[in-house]
């Protein structure tokens, strides 16, 4: 069988293993937040071990170095924005736009792309609306020979409960994959292995909120393979932390060699 374009990209991500991926796109919802200010200089410094870096689109361009390295990273790009991720602006309807078509994206530089989806905003039409935009950059994405990764990001997810967090999740996610996506970045639930056998694609677990400590942060990545995830990204919690060049190697050696938590934290020295 000849693989195509876009299987051939979702087979170097995550092969026959596990995938690390880490996100920097957070100052297209949140702005310039600590150890983000100049992400440039931020990028330069992730671990040649990780397998992609999730950003924006505009960013790209200001990223380009480590893009060009002879072991480069997969440029994971963010095609959609939604203001369910500003949390800081107070916005609660949910609804999603375009931020580049994937041709655009695609002459950037973009590997593989990002549609996010959010379902359950209150309003059928949004939520419609939403769907559409995700299938149609999937679509898009698909004729270019691109891989998608589709996030499912719940409504108000800071204040969901454990049970009402694995509903959305449960549910969002089989719908991403329904809609076509090749792989799935969501939210970690008290029940994730039911997640990630629903989906016929391979599921990664985020970060999410930062964690007081880099021994929790491995703990949950642990969590979550076990749990049969493909990979995890993570984004605050792999890079503010004093060393992000050790810590993502600690990530590494969990996700991708099944190291322990304790024997990664003493070899890379963590605090």
């Amino acid at each position: 069988m000849v693989l195509d374009g876009r299987e051939l990209r979702l087979q170097r991500l995550v092969g026959d293993g596990r995938a690390v991926i880490i996100a920097v796109d957070h100052g297209l919802f949140d702005g310039p937040i600590p150890a983000m200010e100049d992400l440039p200089k931020t990028v330069g410094k992730i671990n040649p071990q990780v397998d992609a870096v999730l950003l924006s689109p505009g960013m790209l361009r200001h990223c380009h170095a480590i893009f060009a390295r002879p072991k480069r990273p997969l440029a994971v790009v963010r095609l959609n924005w939604n203001t369910v991720y500003c949390f800081g602006l107070g916005y609660r309807e949910a609804p999603s736009v375009y931020t580049l078509d994937a041709e655009s994206a695609l002459r950037e530089g973009m590997d593989i792309a990002l549609v996010s989806l959010t379902l359950e905003t209150g309003s059928e039409r949004r939520d419609a609306e939403n769907v559409e935009i995700f299938s149609k950059l999937t679509s898009d994405c698909h004729r270019l020979g691109i891989a998608v990764i589709g996030e499912y990001f719940p409504t108000e997810s800071d204040k969901l409960t454990p049970a009402e967090m694995h509903k959305q999740v449960l549910l969002g996610s089989r719908i991403v994959a329904e809609l076509g996506a090749d792989a799935i970045k969501t939210f970690y639930t008290h029940r994730f292995s039911d997640v990630t056998a629903s989906c016929p694609v391979p599921v990664f677990g985020l970060g999410a909120e930062r964690l007081p400590t880099q021994r929790e942060a491995l703990e949950l990545a642990a969590r979550e393979v076990a749990d049969g995830a493909r990979g995890v990204v993570f984004g605050r919690n792999a890079i503010q932390v004093p060393s992000p060049f050790d810590f993502q190697a600690a990530l590494c050696a969990v996700v991708k060699q099944g190291k322990a938590v304790d024997d990664a934290v003493r070899d890379h020295r963590l605090e």
